[in-house]
């Protein structure tokens, strides 16, 4: 995250506004993968379940992307799914737009399909590839975004691969250094992102990662951090692994970000996962990056958490502020007509 990220990210906040947007495109994916949070029953609260909400497609989609985007103004916009590559005519034809408007777009895919070289030229994207472990694994839970088709799809790209950490990933020894140095050697990899498996409040499942495990792997991603360069586990996103805010109303991430499902109306709650996770477990990378840039001190010895919050709460005041002098012209308007209406019923009658 770059220093004038920050003062940006910064000013959308003393306006009262998030500085990120995360849209979940598509309610469509030819993949059944399993702890995948979109489809969990209740990802969107006590709503419909995301595959019987709308959906939009072909200009219609671009057009409501544009027009969402416009009113939030975000400088961040995740486009995940579903499989966004589902919808990947309308997100080429969304990609330059968005470029245009100066916003940096963060698509998450499987690469089950070709991605369109298309978009190795737009200035701003960030091409995020979910890869969960070794190929045996990753082949049996993600069919048919198999290896051999991951491989044969980035071609000509650069992109990140992004790894959730599940139990299964922990039972052989090595496991995890075998797979950085796999994706590592790959030339399209530009970096290694790390998540660790969030399960939602009361979760009983194979994915899930016991509390002694947990430790477990931090303990060797911070081993193996400094023996693969395009590996980003920086210490403080470790710490913040470690230490996860305790509920929504902590987390940065869930503070900062507009989250929309497929029709663009529905809000997931309480951030991008939905349902009810349970935050002391959160291994979100999103959420671990922008809790340890909240715990960071300034060399004045401030916390950058501490300017977040008063700016938050500023940002807050001035925008009620800015909508009581938007609606006072216009209660003013409205009782000057009652007015002149009641001077002169039986004219305003006929």
């Amino acid at each position: 995250m770059r220093t004038m990220d920050v003062v940006r990210a910064w000013g959308r906040i003393l306006a009262g506004r998030m500085p990120s947007l995360s849209i979940e495109i598509t309610r469509k994916c030819p993949l059944s993968c399993p702890g995948c949070y979109a489809y969990g029953q209740d990802h969107l609260g006590a709503g419909e379940p995301i595959n019987q909400l709308r959906e939009f497609e072909g200009s219609s989609l671009v057009e409501e992307v544009l027009a969402l985007v416009d009113f939030h103004k975000p400088l961040h916009l995740s486009i995940v799914g579903g499989e966004p590559l589902v919808r990947w005519r309308e997100i080429t034809r969304l990609l330059p737009e968005l470029d245009k408007r100066g916003i940096h777009t963060q698509v998450v895919t499987s690469a089950v399909r070709p991605i369109p070289l298309e978009w190795k030229h737009v200035q701003r994207l960030n091409l995020v590839v979910s890869i969960d472990g070794l190929q045996p694994e990753h082949d049996k839970r993600r069919t048919p975004a198999t290896y051999s088709r991951i491989l044969q799809h980035i071609r000509g790209h650069s992109i990140t691969v992004h790894c959730t950490v599940t139990r299964q990933m922990t039972r052989q020894e090595g496991y995890m250094r075998e797979f950085f140095a796999f994706w590592s050697a790959q030339p399209e990899v530009r970096k290694i992102w790390v998540s660790l498996y969030t399960p939602q409040m009361d979760e009983k499942s194979d994915e899930m990662l016991p509390a002694d495990v947990r430790a477990r792997v931090l303990d060797e991603l911070a081993l193996l951090k400094d023996a693969f360069v395009k590996l980003e586990l920086p210490s403080g996103l470790l710490k913040a692994y470690r230490r996860p805010p305790l509920y929504p109303g902590r987390c940065v991430f869930a503070r900062t970000t507009h989250s929309f499902s497929s029709d663009l109306r529905t809000a997931v709650m309480p951030c991008q996962l939905g349902g009810k996770p349970d935050c002391r477990q959160c291994g979100c990378i999103a959420a671990a990056v922008l809790e340890a840039v909240n715990r960071h001190r300034l060399p004045i010895g401030i916390r950058t958490g501490t300017i977040y919050d008063v700016s938050r709460v500023l940002g807050l005041r001035l925008k009620a502020l800015r909508r009581v002098n938007t609606e006072r012209p216009l209660r003013k308007q409205a009782d000057a007509d009652g007015v002149r209406s009641l001077r002169n019923p039986v004219r305003n009658a006929g």
